[in-house]
């Protein structure tokens, strides 16, 4: 982390399982963590994102279930006519 981000944070107190600490120092050794504290904070980065990308993940889902055919045979159209020169110009 860098000196930024450590003068951002806030000192807190946990109890944790004899497991939840093992996984956190698995992950501090992992990772090349300075800390505990590092390594917890990157566990809850990662759950953070995770849950982003299910959020994501269930907008698509709703979308779609609940999209017209009329949508949906436009966006096939369009991913026909558009897929074979959407690269077109961008080096490989």
């Amino acid at each position: 982390m860098t000196i930024h981000a450590t003068a951002r944070k806030i000192k807190r107190s946990f109890t944790l399982t004899p497991d939840s600490m093992a996984f956190v120092r698995e992950t501090r050794r992992r990772r090349r963590a300075r800390s505990d504290s590092e390594a917890l904070d990157l566990l809850l980065q990662e759950s953070r994102q995770a849950r982003k990308l299910e959020e994501i993940d269930a907008a698509y889902k709703d979308y779609y279930d609940n999209a017209s055919d009329e949508e949906l045979q436009e966006q096939r159209e369009w991913a026909e006519q558009t897929g074979p020169n959407m690269f077109i110009g961008i080096p490989e």
